[in-house]
């Protein structure tokens, strides 16, 4: 027995081949699914594809199942050899990130360009998405029902949108402003074309409109019309895709990795954890970046519903309260990790460190512990009892220094059941900005933290 702790890189401890290429294949299928999956309905739907090619059924009862609702949230349960009143492990996550929307009267024109108003969604920091490829992501339901998604921006032959920025030259007085001061969200307005429609008129004059044009181009691609858009979901976020950053790519960025990481790594470690010792739950919340509110949220009762209709059907003889209280949950968000430029607002003995796993979270909340789920030292010993016997890599810290900030999770929705429940991610960097960075070994890492919690 060591008396003193030592934590390790992971690049230390998967150097081996067999490793390395296990690594590479998992950040591939990685990096397309942030390229492919930017809205929580695209990140719903991929999962609903994987679980149906895995002979998953579209039905709670089955002893592999899965229900989604309004296309943004979903529920997945695995039987397994333990009945359902023994306990589950639970791994949720949520799909949403920070983004911009676009209001539900976006569009108008203003000095020879057409443009669309928005209403930033989550804890952004406005400046980061000036003078920047964007893309449009929705979908749009028609007063007959018909739902059109739309794209645009992502395929190399689409334009892209952006937010015009001001010119050095002229921000003088912006630049001695706060920084909360110098960007107003008002001002997050999207240039979505500069040409004109033309139009006769009855009295033989020509009338011109750069609104009109933008509209005649939604409506040739998308047959809708403005009134379309009072019933839409229309997402602004970062154009391109997720790229490998380093000279050994041995860093991922792409957006919308809080937290569409740990929904990736979830699903894949639940697929690759079959024949359970105990029902394994996974469960992919809306919302979170915005309180966990709405019927889709980790607020609503969906779990609650769905864990009802699970029992009904696997044990029905078995109550709510003692099957929930029976769980064990890992509530998985990505981890604050220490940013070399900014290292004074960590506290370094407790931060999370690039490179060195999955982050374990005890606590979150902000200042005296305020909002926060407090895991058990009971839970926390087992878990780390799990992960060392299976060799898994893991770093436990606390989100900055205390009087400096703070942040919450989905953990203490889960916490009110009874069961036991922690936070555990991989650390990011540049987190809710629209290029968040991840290493490539941290990935890796949770994926195998994940599996192993699955299956114990």
């Amino acid at each position: 027995m060591e008396l003193e702790h030592k934590t390790k890189s992971c690049w230390e401890i998967f150097r081996d081949d067999e490793h390395m290429q296990d690594m590479d294949a998992l950040a591939a299928r990685y990096v397309d699914f942030l390229t492919r999956c930017k809205t929580e309905r695209e990140t719903i739907h991929y999962v609903e594809e994987r679980l149906s090619a895995a002979g998953f059924e579209d039905y709670i009862g089955a002893d592999q199942c899965f229900r989604s609702f309004r296309d943004k949230t979903i529920f997945i349960a695995r039987k397994g050899r333990k009945p359902l009143s023994q306990g589950f492990r639970l791994v949720g996550a949520h799909a949403d990130t920070p983004r911009l929307d676009l209001k539900q009267h976006p569009l108008y024109e203003d000095l020879g360009m057409g443009m669309a108003k928005t209403h930033y969604y989550g804890g952004i920091r406005k400046y980061q998405w000036l003078a920047r490829p964007l893309s449009l992501h929705g979908v749009v339901v028609k007063a007959d029902g018909e739902k059109v998604n739309v794209v645009i921006g992502e395929d190399p032959s689409d334009p892209v949108l952006s937010i015009i920025d001001l010119l050095p030259h002229l921000a003088y007085k912006q630049v001695e402003k706060k920084v909360t001061d110098a960007f107003e969200a008002e001002k997050l307005n999207i240039l979505m074309g500069h040409s004109l429609s033309f139009s006769d008129g009855e009295d033989g004059e020509v009338t011109t409109s750069v609104k009109l044009k933008v509209l005649e181009l939604l409506n040739e691609k998308y047959g809708i019309v403005e009134a379309d858009l009072f019933s839409a979901e229309m997402h602004i976020v970062p154009a391109g895709p997720a790229r490998y950053v380093g000279l050994d790519k041995s860093v991922i960025g792409g957006y919308g990795q809080d937290d569409r990481s740990c929904v990736f790594l979830a699903l894949e470690a639940f697929l690759n954890a079959p024949d359970p010792e105990y029902a394994q739950v996974v469960l992919f919340y809306d919302k979170e970046e915005i309180g966990s509110e709405g019927s889709t949220g980790a607020k609503s009762l969906f779990f609650e519903y769905c864990m009802e209709d699970l029992i009904e059907a696997w044990e029905p003889s078995a109550k709510l309260s003692r099957v929930m209280m029976a769980g064990r949950a890992l509530s998985t968000d990505v981890h604050a990790a220490i940013d070399p430029d900014y290292q004074d607002v960590h506290e370094k003995l407790n931060s999370a460190y690039l490179g060195f796993g999955p982050c374990f979270c005890k606590f979150t909340g902000h200042r005296g512990k305020v909002g926060a789920n407090d895991a058990h030292p009971e839970f926390v010993a087992w878990l780390r009892g799990i992960l060392g016997e299976a060799g898994v890599p893991w770093q436990m810290a606390e989100l900055g220094k205390v009087d400096l900030g703070g942040g919450g999770t989905v953990a203490k929705f889960l916490a009110v059941y009874g069961m036991d429940v922690i936070d555990f991610g991989p650390p990011v960097l540049s987190m809710h900005s629209p290029f968040e960075l991840t290493s490539k070994a941290d990935i890796y890492a949770t994926e195998l933290a994940f599996r192993t919690f699955l299956k114990n």
